[in-house]
């Protein structure tokens, strides 16, 4: 079997569905979720998903591992951060992202759902990074 066939293959046990676009399957894991996300070439959050969600940035956090492919995050105050894979990933709420390049991204994602940020430490908003 190739590497893209198992990477996209059925998860026994998830639970899949689809919004703007972003293919999600999740299987809970005890009080987390690990979840494989395939955002497909073009996405990007403000044109597929801001209409569905009604808010002006993606206020979700996400960490886990992108496993497949590259995007890009923009926060609010301009900070951009480039993923490519195969590399951890740790997105912190108020943000925009699109795929870069003719390939999906797949991101292997755990959270807590409304509890991801707390039960993680991150911030629960962006501020800007030292260079």
């Amino acid at each position: 079997m190739n590497q893209a066939a198992t990477l996209l293959g059925p998860i026994p046990g998830a639970e899949r569905r689809e919004i703007g676009g972003v293919q999600v399957d999740v299987v809970r894991t005890g009080e987390a979720r690990v979840k494989r996300v395939v955002y497909p070439p073009g996405f990007r959050w403000s044109q597929h998903l801001r209409p569905v969600v009604g808010t002006e940035l993606c206020q979700h956090a996400h960490v886990g591992f992108l496993a497949q492919g590259e995007f890009h995050i923009q926060y609010a105050n301009g900070d951009v951060e480039e993923f490519r894979a195969p590399q951890a990933v740790a997105i912190e709420p108020g943000h925009d992202g699109w795929v870069v390049g003719a390939e999906p991204a797949v991101l292997i994602e755990f959270d807590f759902e409304k509890d991801t940020v707390q039960r993680l430490a991150l911030p629960e908003r962006h501020s800007r990074r030292e260079a």
